[in-house]
């Protein structure tokens, strides 16, 4: 028997280097782990008591296919606190982690054949679901010049494709790198010169060293945007985010969230309403990534790793190795051999331009980032 054409999706490459990472832990290596998107953070203290609660008190039955109302409250208020946006909580839907709302939203926009524009390097989950989906990719290539983010010039220049929908990311994973005010309007004008969605994905907001990331609901309201309690809250593995669409789309959503996820996981969704709540230990956290991010903006560039991508936001480092290899894979497997580093090769965010590239992610503790930046010198002084 065949398996589906569309199910040919590429491997999400971090995972096969955790796992290799895992594997050499298992065997008696001490591995600093720079290769995944990890806070090393809990949950805050106060999500954690909440769920325990609640598990104490009762069953964790399905809840409405939207998500608890008081949550959807919860972060509607969000949005009032930290963009000044007065947000109808019925347009906040709750989904099991960021990528069951990135599926939800690509199901509502796009037909199998439309497109999405995406500028690389991006998230590669994004190509990999589109794929299964049946929805192809516009590829924007991305750099230096423009700061790694998506253009409005590059969406609307003459013999482009037809495109449906633009997703960006702000701050961008693997790069980093924001849209300011004015870059998001412009994009949010192309989109609408062309009938098409902008689709935002804002996981990393929160976790900004200089100036706070602007939603796209502060340009469009019409946009549909994407976030979660993994990174800014560290609740990675309780797969709990939500998305704020349009009112006339709320219902579009909720049939397919019925039918695709019934409900997202109950005992999350009352830790992330607790989760709200915990802003001091969150910006706790974050000016511990701020300091690791310090950290490897001195040490990375006197190993060698000296072109990085600008990191206004989220927890990476993204390098161009292109002086060292052209293999970006070999290069992380001998890094994580001979260094006990594991970080992540830029072909999984760029299947074009990625064998130049490594991002490096500084969510652990700061003694690992410090004794990681060691590893990566004495590798580099011993030739790499």
């Amino acid at each position: 028997m065949k398996t589906s054409r569309r199910s040919a999706v590429d491997p999400f490459i971090v995972m096969d280097v955790m796992e290799a990472a895992r594997t050499a832990e298992a065997e008696g290596r001490d591995i600093i782990h720079m290769e995944v998107g990890q806070p090393a953070t809990s949950a805050p203290a106060r999500a954690l008591e909440a769920a325990s609660r609640a598990m104490r008190e009762g069953p964790m039955g399905y809840t409405v296919a939207l998500g608890l109302p008081e949550l959807r409250e919860g972060i509607a208020d969000l949005y009032r606190r930290r963009h000044g946006l007065s947000l109808d909580p019925r347009r906040v839907v709750v989904t099991a982690g960021s990528s069951g709302a990135f599926t939800l939203a690509f199901l509502a926009t796009l037909e199998a054949g439309e497109r999405m524009a995406l500028g690389d390097p991006s998230y590669p989950s994004y190509r990999n679901i589109l794929k299964a989906l049946g929805v192809e990719t516009l590829r924007l290539e991305t750099g230096e010049a423009d700061r790694w983010q998506p253009t409005a010039a590059a969406l609307t220049a003459p013999g482009t494709p037809d495109w449906g929908a633009l997703l960006v990311a702000s701050p961008a994973n693997p790069t980093g790198a924001m849209l300011d005010r004015a870059r998001l309007a412009d994009l949010a004008a192309a989109c609408r010169s062309r009938e098409a969605w902008l689709i935002s994905d804002e996981i990393y907001h929160g976790l900004t060293y200089g100036a706070p990331a602007v939603s796209a609901l502060e340009v469009d309201d019409e946009a549909i945007v994407i976030n979660s309690f993994s990174k800014y809250w560290s609740m990675t593995g309780w797969r709990i985010g939500w998305m704020v669409v349009p009112e006339r789309m709320i219902r579009v959503i909720e049939r397919l969230a019925q039918n695709m996820f019934i409900c997202p996981p109950h005992v999350s969704q009352v830790a992330a309403l607790a989760a709200l709540g915990a802003e001091e230990e969150c910006e706790a956290n974050r000016l511990r990534f701020e300091r690791n991010r310090e950290i490897l903006l001195d040490a990375l560039p006197r190993a060698g790793f000296d072109r990085l991508a600008p990191p206004d936001g989220a927890f990476y480092l993204y390098a161009d190795v292109a002086e060292f290899t052209d293999d970006s894979r070999n290069f992380c497997a001998r890094m994580l051999s001979e260094a006990g580093v594991a970080a992540t090769p830029g072909v999984d965010f760029d299947p074009v331009r990625g064998d130049n590239t490594v991002r490096f992610s500084f969510a652990r503790s700061e003694s690992e980032i410090i004794e990681g930046a060691r590893r990566l010198a004495a590798w580099a002084g011993a030739g790499m």
